[in-house]
């Protein structure tokens, strides 16, 4: 049968909602350009690659074309792989050594409870004709490392944007994200992600993106835990609680199927 692996919609309660990931288990080492081709075989936008360690898991993430520092729906995905297959025991927390430092997840009822780094932005200067890929002028213009985060004036400018990622990506490797707070009483803010330089041209639901829209919105809202949604064409809930230097994303989880790898 070869190598176990499924796919998770992680940050979903149902199939096909949510983020796909794909989850390899190895037994043993694997070569990076291996794990590239892995990834652009199941081209969803991460596979997670994991492997026992000595004080956990080793953990690892590629999109269809680059390997990335940091995933979070690929994380949420792991974990839950690892308690639903036996490998971890249900009441232990998962602790994974990445490229980001020891990151953890915990059962919390029927949600994940990922422990990740915050990621805090800082105000930006939207470099020159950069902002010509969007219809419609940010109220704030911020960044992190790896992407510009950009508040818009409403919910429904964010759900319609279209950014022309042609442009996006001819000016910066970073990725964008659009948020905006929402109109709804059953969530605090919205936002939608979009990595055209990772091959990802739109992410379902970015748990990464949390660890700066997560700070940035307890600030703005003055709110300690907050529930967010993205509003890509799949969607998915978050709950979000910023803690200092972490912070906490919880979410749900549902297999969407399993087979084996050559």
């Amino acid at each position: 049968m070869g190598l176990p692996v499924c796919a998770v919609d992680a940050f979903a309660d149902k199939p096909f909602t949510g983020n796909p990931a794909a989850v390899v288990f190895l037994d043993g080492p694997r070569d990076d350009a291996w794990r590239q081709s892995v990834a652009a075989e199941f081209n969803l936008s991460e596979t997670a690659f994991v492997e026992p360690s000595q004080n956990g898991f080793r953990l690892r993430w590629f999109t269809p074309t680059v390997e990335v520092s940091l995933c979070g729906h690929a994380t949420l995905a792991a974990a839950h792989a690892l308690w639903e297959t036996g490998r971890l025991d249900a009441a232990a927390p998962a602790r994974f050594e990445t490229k980001s430092g020891i990151l953890t997840a915990r059962r919390d009822g029927d949600w994940i409870v990922l422990d990740l780094p915050s990621l805090p932005v800082t105000p930006a200067k939207p470099p020159p004709g950069l902002l010509a890929a969007l219809a419609d002028t940010p109220l704030a213009f911020l960044e992190n490392d790896g992407a510009y985060l950009l508040e818009m004036d409403s919910e429904e400018t964010v759900r319609r944007a279209a950014p022309n990622l042609a442009i996006w990506s001819a000016l910066t490797k970073k990725g964008l994200i659009l948020t905006a707070g929402a109109r709804r009483a059953t969530c605090d803010f919205v936002s939608r992600c979009f990595f055209p330089s990772d091959g990802i041209p739109e992410d379902p639901v970015t748990g990464s993106a949390h660890c700066s829209l997560g700070p940035y919105w307890s600030q703005r809202l003055n709110k300690p835990v907050l529930t967010a949604f993205q509003a890509s064409k799949r969607g998915g809930f978050l709950l979000v609680r910023p803690k200092g230097a972490r912070v906490e994303i919880g979410g749900r989880a549902v297999t969407a199927w399993t087979g084996g790898l050559a």
